[in-house]
């Protein structure tokens, strides 16, 4: 199977002062490289140097050195990484293989305490871990910006809908008008034709009916302005029912709105300092106890390269009897703390104490993170709410002003409504009496001419107003196509987003239940039928709700002596079972996030728990899936692995 690019550059890798080495140099070829040796010989530490200039934030400086150095050579590439101790912590600087290791730190640096490989044994999330790399909040951000813009453009779709419906009675409309202005004219002409007939015969009538034009007019006026007042009365009365509406809507929103506790958000403030100070004290005290871990592995390295010589020669000419020569034996060294005499093991066993204090005060500085997340969150939340409730407030008061100024308004077009209607009623009472008149038909065809005019433009300005609603609706369906076309955009974009976190789960489930399926076969534990993952939904506490989410639920079947299958579980399984499940679900991780593609390094050790010819089989199946594959392996085991691996016996 081949996986990513292929690789073919020989590597050499220089390293002072990381972990146990104090200089080395060792050139290794692509494929398997085997780092051979006993315990204590500076194969962790090198696969730390590896990771180093990888760019892992996981190694550390010799302890009596101050700075160290790694640089990996590939092909005509080199790569550096430079450490250093500053402020009580180490600084790193150079210019190492990858920008962002996170992803190969998890899936790809494999080492004893790596978190994916351990996700087994300690019944970690699974899917977590998994899914980690996986920026979800910035996707549910995008999908929830791309809903509303597709419910945005949803809406634009409904209204263009609604205006279909609309068009054909405006069109209808447009179309009544049209013969009503013409009907209108008609009439208006034949007015005025007979009204210069009669203004011909009778030329003393024509003062008057010049003071009744004049008449007229001021009265055609006055009804024109008293429709605008009323046109614009109505407006107002529909202005403040929908600003009523407005504040019934906030009023009820606001009502909705979780109460924020006086002082939560500084309590919060105040609770976030105070997990800080204590994760600083948790990291600082995770500082102090990996180096003194690191600096008494480096002092155990030295008992096997002669530095102790002096005791082991002082022991030599001991007298025969001398009680404290025949305790100390060949395995004894002076303690470099107090100077007694005592046995590596009782050290081995002291540095194993200091490993499982180092690795809970780590679980202890995580659990602190995310404690002040859940407080981060909370504080969101409170800070969220408020800010809410005071915009919902100013809307109000905004809501507030406008209806007052919408009641001013209509008070005063009532009382310009009052005083039009006196005026023309007053103006009326005048034609009706000019009316009376011995000229009262040339008049009367004055007004009816006055009447027909006041109509036609009556009914001009309307048809001018359907018209342009006609060409307007027209213009917005003619958008409805390039609409739908931008809202499947976003609903296809919205569906790929929504299916990508659901991708990378299926296919990390896929990839481990299809290589666990392999490795079972080709390692063959007895009654072991199967180890599986399957995708699973659990309810679960989000601050104060509970909400669905995926986990992955790792099933063990096993057969009975009769051949029946039964499930078992996970704490059932034995060292080497869970050691081999852990390393697979690393190797699915690996694939899930093609992590191959960006780094061809996979590094393993720490692989006692499985017995060699298993380590073999394994290793023979894992070349296939990293272009440098280096693996810590004891003597007795390396030796049941292939001859033509390349081996590094000396570091």
């Amino acid at each position: 199977m081949e996986i990513g690019q292929p690789v073919s550059d020989h590597a050499t890798l220089q390293a002072t002062n990381v972990g146990g080495i104090r200089e080395t140099t060792v050139e290794f070829s692509p494929g398997v490289t085997l780092l051979v040796g006993r315990n204590a010989t500076n194969r962790t530490s090198f696969l730390q140097a590896v990771m180093a200039v990888l760019g892992s934030r996981n190694a550390s400086i010799r302890g009596d050195a101050d700075e160290a150095a790694v640089e990996l050579t590939l092909g005509d590439e080199t790569y550096t990484r430079r450490l250093s101790r500053e402020a009580g912590g180490v600084v790193t600087a150079g210019d190492p293989y990858l920008d962002d290791p996170d992803v190969a730190d998890l899936f790809a640096f494999l080492l004893e305490s790596n978190e994916a490989r351990r996700a087994v044994a300690v019944d970690a999330d699974l899917r977590e871990l998994i899914m980690r790399p996986v920026d979800t909040d910035e996707i549910q951000a995008e999908i929830d910006r791309l809903v509303e813009k597709r419910d945005g453009l949803q809406s634009e779709l409904d209204e263009l809908d609604e205006l279909k419906g609309k068009l054909p009675a405006l069109e209808a409309e447009r179309k009544d008008l049209k013969s009503q202005i013409e009907a209108t004219k008609q009439d208006l002409e034949a007015t005025e034709a007979e009204l210069a007939a009669a203004d011909a015969d009778i030329d003393e009538s024509r003062e008057e009916t010049s003071a009744l034009d004049e008449t007229l007019e001021r009265l055609r006026s006055k009804r024109s302005t008293l429709d605008d007042v009323r046109y614009e009365l109505e407006t107002e009365q529909e202005s403040l029912e929908a600003t009523a509406r407005d504040q019934r809507e906030l009023e009820a929103t606001l009502a909705d709105l979780p109460d924020v506790p006086e002082g939560a958000v500084d309590e919060r403030d105040a609770e976030i300092r105070r997990l800080r100070k204590e994760h600083q004290r948790v990291e600082s005290e995770v500082n102090e106890l990996q180096s003194v871990i690191s600096f008494n592995e480096e002092m155990l390295d030295e008992t096997g390269t002669g530095a102790f010589e002096g005791v082991a020669g002082a022991n030599e000419g001991a007298d025969a009897d001398d009680v404290t020569g025949r305790l100390l034996g060949d395995d004894a060294v002076t303690c470099w703390t107090c100077g007694s005499s005592v046995d590596e093991a009782q050290i081995e066993a002291t540095l194993a104490q200091l490993r499982d204090r180092s690795r809970e005060t780590v679980s202890r500085a995580n659990e602190l993170e995310a404690e002040i997340e859940s407080v981060r969150e909370e504080k969101a939340e409170y800070e969220e709410a408020k800010r809410e409730r005071d915009r919902l407030e100013e809307r109000l008061e905004t809501v507030a002003r406008e209806q007052e100024q919408a009641e001013e308004r209509i008070a005063t077009l009532r009382e310009r409504r009052a005083q039009l209607t006196e005026e023309i009623e007053s103006l009326q009472a005048d034609v009706d009496a000019r009316e009376r008149d011995e000229y009262g038909a040339v008049l009367e065809l004055h007004t009816e001419a006055n009447e027909l005019e006041y109509e036609l433009g009556a009914l001009e300005t309307e048809f001018e107003r359907v018209d342009e609603n006609v060409r307007q609706i027209e213009s917005r369906i003619a958008e409805q196509d390039d609409i739908e076309r931008q809202r499947e955009a976003v609903a296809d974009e919205i569906a790929s987003l929504r299916t990508k976190i659901e991708r990378i789960e299926q296919t990390a489930i896929d990839e481990f239940n299809e290589h666990m399926d392999s490795v079972l076969q080709i390692l063959g534990y007895a009654n072991l039928e199967r180890i599986w993952i399957e995708r699973v939904q659990r309810d679960v506490r989000d601050g104060r709700r509970t909400v669905t989410e995926n986990a992955f639920e790792l099933h063990v079947v096993r057969t009975s002596a009769s051949g029946a299958a039964y499930e078992d579980t996970v704490d059932h399984l034995s060292e080497s079972e869970r050691e081999v499940t852990g390393l697979i679900f690393a190797l699915a991780g690996y694939l899930a996030h093609d992590v191959y593609e960006t780094v061809p390094f996979v590094l393993l050790d720490s692989l006692e728990a499985i017995d060699s010819e298993r380590i073999a089989a394994l290793v023979d199946y894992l070349d296939d899936y990293a272009g440098y594959l280096l693996v810590a392996l004891l003597p007795e085991d390396a030796a049941a692995l292939d001859d033509g691996y390349e081996r590094v016996t000396e570091i």
